[in-house]
């Protein structure tokens, strides 16, 4: 490569939950990352306003210092809060005259590019030498007058893929993992559990995530599951590993999706997964095969999933060997760090 190469990551924090923050752990071991010495520069926190502004400041007090040694800065944005707290870190890039992608992980046109709040994402893409997309789909719903499509860039979200250890005792348990919000989903799963669950007694759903624990708590009950029904919270690091490994089947019936990190940690875990076709997730979807798709909302339809999946261990352990193969290829950290790589190099030739 010659001449070294620095390059400012600008995100948020390392102790927030969300998918950002996951997918930037999987960056952060990756080889493009060691090349390009990337820093992250860390402008969020999951705390009162107050606290937030004191760190956003704190955040952009540091880049203002350090700025001028990078050659490459990489902004990490999604939802209009996010937006309109990275702007002056994008206006100081391209002042400083560095190199400047936006890597946009939103889930919705609607609430982003075509709302109110759009102006800030054609501010965004105005200063931009490149806004990388999660999937085919979002490239089309979020480039035209906002995002010219020749700025734009395809980059998938990564997983780790873990080795395959059939000698792990499986455990009669259907994970979701994530926030506990309508637009997850979580409700639809507890009422479509319910209509099969005095079939299968033996079997229990684990909610795992944050947010409205109590209003799951309440639906469960109301559903008479409650004792069905397990609601750890936030899980990380080895807590985590140990529920994705004992976990049989992966849920996430959301709405709306960016590429749901969820999703490629089931993959990585090799579970075979039941989820909506939002987001990325059509780009590489094949129903029936790498996972059982269903229509948001449609608890009908995901209730007979779940059952098909609970009852034919052979359709298990085939969508769970697809889920591995997906892992270890196109969602492989090392394919993601290539496309980086090139992107990067990309634009320094330019």
């Amino acid at each position: 490569m010659g001449q070294k190469v620095r390059t400012l990551i600008v995100a948020t924090s390392r102790k927030t939950q969300g998918g950002i923050t996951t997918v930037l752990n999987e960056h952060e071991s990756s080889a493009y990352w060691a090349k390009y010495e990337c820093v992250w520069i860390e402008t969020h926190i999951n705390k009162q306003f107050i606290h937030k502004l004191w760190y956003v400041t704190k955040a952009l007090l540091k880049y203002l210092f350090i700025v001028y040694k990078y050659k490459i800065v990489h902004i990490h944005t999604s939802e209009p809060p996010s937006a309109l707290r990275k702007l002056p870190f994008t206006f100081i890039a391209k002042l400083f005259n560095k190199k400047v992608i936006i890597h946009l992980h939103s889930f919705s046109p609607d609430t982003t590019v075509n709302s109110k709040w759009g102006f800030l994402y054609r501010i965004h893409s105005a200063c931009a030498d490149k806004v990388i997309l999660l999937s085919q789909q979002a490239q089309k719903e979020f480039c035209g007058t906002n995002i010219p499509l020749e700025k734009s860039a395809i980059i998938y979200n990564p997983c780790s893929a873990k080795p395959l250890n059939r000698g792990i005792s499986q455990e009669k348990i259907i994970l979701y993992a994530g926030a506990l919000n309508s637009r997850k989903g979580y409700k639809d799963l507890i009422e479509a559990f319910a209509t099969i669950a005095t079939r299968h007694p033996e079997w229990r759903v684990v909610l795992a995530g944050s947010g409205e624990m109590e209003q799951a708590q309440e639906i469960a009950r109301n559903c008479g599951i409650d004792s069905q029904i397990e609601l750890p919270g936030w899980i990380t690091g080895e807590e985590k590993d140990a529920l994705f490994s004992k976990a049989s089947i992966f849920c996430l019936p959301s709405y709306a999706e960016g590429f749901p990190m969820a999703v490629l940690d089931a993959w990585g875990y090799s579970l075979p997964v039941i989820t909506t076709p939002v987001g990325g997730l059509p780009d590489v979807l094949v129903d029936g095969e790498n996972a059982l798709v269903f229509t948001p909302g449609d608890t009908k339809t995901l209730a007979a999933h779940i059952d098909l999946l609970i009852t034919n261990e052979e359709l298990r352990r085939r969508i769970a060997d697809n889920s591995h193969t997906l892992a270890t290829t196109k969602f492989s950290m090392s394919a993601i760090s290539n496309d980086i790589e090139h992107l990067y190099q990309n634009l320094l030739n330019q």
